[in-house]
């Protein structure tokens, strides 16, 4: 009976050979897969095989599908996968002569998941021959991914803050008119009892009655007539309105003891002022008359050309030449805020005297440590609770310090008072980076132009989208992992290697970029020392190292710093 058995096995396994023997194995040197090995590129890890079939290899009435598997410890994933088939079969797929044999090409794709970072691809084969079900053993094609790109995740990145708009000194200007009657120089009482006189004079006491936080620049009296008459005439009376002005202003002067020159000037004929004011009129003519001053240059004749249209001139007469006969009173001054002592101080006695710019600009600016921090960006949240500037700012340093979720909630805060706010959105778009979440990092990034970190995050966004040149140059300049992280995938090494120099609080990446820059470049030597460093601040680098297949050159040196 157990004789009868072994003969049945022993016949069943013949009758397997043989299908498959119809046939026959493929091997690896059927296959050539680029990039060997894999890469990942905007978290994807994409392949393109090239495949050949044998001659007298697919029989007439073969089908075969091959796929791309990743074969990774725990699990693996299926590719996108080919059908072809012999002359005989009427289907899809593509025909394979069996004389000639054939070539074919496939690309493929895997999303990436980290443990996909040791693993090797294989082709898996279903094939029929016929009705019948043909076995052809799978074949190892390529193997290890480079992962160096997904590094983008354990990058600082610096996150952005909304900015202070304080200014310790303000230029300011106030500005007053006299106006005079035709062919007269005289000042009138209705003209120097007028607001805009009686506002110039008050801000005149003020700069002298408040030297500390006041400061003048200078006062200019220029003075006009109207381009009617003639010339000579008009020379001598814009002279004579200016004079007057500026004799009332340092009669002003001198009744409040402040000593202040008056800077002087006339216009005989206010061609650009009659032209801005015919500009912004209703008059019938008006693009006609702007025509004229375009075409005569000679004041003589331009005048000529407008009072031949008597009817138009009329109007101008009445509503645009008297506004010309003036002069204009200038002072110029600045507004001193506080210095950075008088805000820390007065912080200290009662922040609510503080202006909401004082506050933001101390928040960022004057203090160092982040519990003080924290404390003026709280104050500026309970004084002025409509500013989203105080939750961002907070945001920020939470995401320095690695507090993502408090970060977000933060930013929460932040985005409900202001969701178009750039440095919000930045923010979040950095999170969502952090996150691997790059729909999300693109769409908040989309409303981040404007904030102080917005290229550098776009630099990053671009790493994780593959963009590699691009984000070398979103990230010129800066220096920082990421930015280096860039230049490694760009292929830029020169730049890498300076960036990384140039780091001022490197860290565990920052070695471990140098680690891998080495072994591109071919610097043995730095490998090891680099390596050791990076492993000495971070001990989960080393699984990482040990499967890392940047190093697949360098196996002994990767072995003695895991030792």
């Amino acid at each position: 009976m157990k004789t009868k058995f072994l003969y049945l096995v022993a016949a069943s396994s013949a009758i397997a050979l043989s299908s498959c023997s119809k046939l026959g194995q493929l091997t690896s040197d059927n296959f050539t897969v680029t990039p060997t090995p894999l890469e990942v590129i905007g978290g994807e890890v994409p392949a393109t095989i090239n495949g050949t079939f044998p001659v007298k290899y697919m029989k007439k009435k073969a089908v075969v599908t091959v796929t791309p598997v990743l074969k990774y410890n725990g699990g693996e994933a299926a590719g996108q996968s080919a059908t072809f088939q012999g002359e005989k079969v009427e289907g899809n797929g593509t025909t394979i002569q069996y004389k000639a044999g054939g070539v074919y090409t496939m690309k493929t794709n895997f999303t990436y998941i980290e443990p996909m970072q040791n693993s090797d691809l294989y082709a898996r084969f279903d094939a029929k021959l016929g009705n019948k079900t043909v076995s052809i053993p799978e074949v190892k094609i390529g193997y290890g991914i480079i992962a160096t790109s997904q590094l983008l995740s354990r990058c600082n990145m610096n996150a952005s803050t909304a900015p202070d708009a304080f200014q310790r000194i303000m230029e300011q200007k106030q500005e007053a008119n006299i106006k005079f009657l035709i062919n007269q120089a005289n000042l009138r009482a209705s003209e120097l009892e007028s607001v805009s006189i009686r506002d110039l004079g008050k801000i005149l006491r003020e700069i002298n009655d408040n030297e500390e936080t006041r400061a003048l620049q200078n006062i200019e009296v220029s003075a006009y007539a109207s381009p009617d008459g003639k010339y000579t005439i008009n020379e001598k009376l814009a002279q004579q309105r200016q004079d007057v002005s500026a004799n009332y202003l340092k009669g002003e002067l001198k009744k409040i003891e402040m000593d202040a020159d008056v800077d002087t000037k006339f216009t005989a004929e206010d061609w650009d002022g009659f032209q801005e004011l015919i500009s912004k009129s209703n008059l019938q003519d008006r693009d006609v008359i702007l025509r004229v001053l375009s075409m005569y240059k000679d004041p003589e004749e331009r005048e000529q050309q407008i009072r031949n249209m008597s009817e138009v001139f009329t109007d101008i007469k009445e509503s645009i030449l008297p506004e010309l006969r003036r002069a204009r009173l200038i002072v110029n001054y600045e507004i001193i805020g506080r210095s950075d002592e008088q805000i820390l101080a007065q912080y200290d006695r009662d922040p609510s005297k503080l202006s909401v710019e004082e506050l933001v600009y101390g928040a960022n600016r004057l203090v160092t440590d982040e519990e003080t921090r924290r404390q003026w960006n709280e104050t500026l949240g309970r004084l002025f609770p409509s500013d989203y500037r105080s939750f961002n700012n907070m945001a920020q340093v939470a995401i320095t310090n690695g507090q993502t979720g408090l970060a977000q909630n933060y930013l929460r805060q932040a985005a409900g008072i202001n969701k178009n706010a750039p440095e919000v959105n930045t923010n979040l778009a950095l999170l969502a980076l952090k996150d691997g979440d790059v729909a999300a990092a693109e769409s908040y990034l989309a409303k981040g132009s404007g904030a102080d970190t917005f290229k550098e995050i776009m630099g990053n966004l671009n790493i994780a989208k593959g963009n590699y040149t691009q984000a070398a140059s979103d990230l010129a300049g800066v220096t920082s992992n990421s930015a280096a992280l860039a230049q490694i995938l760009a292929k830029d090494y020169n730049s890498a290697k300076t960036t990384l120099a140039s780091i001022k609080n490197p860290d565990a990446i920052t070695s471990y970029l140098q680690a891998i820059l080495a072994a591109r470049t071919g610097d043995a030597g730095t490998i090891t020392t680099a390596l050791a460093n990076a492993i000495r601040q971070d001990a989960s680098l080393a699984e990482r190292a040990a499967n890392d297949y940047e190093f697949v050159n360098y196996q002994s040196a990767v072995k003695s710093v895991l030792k």
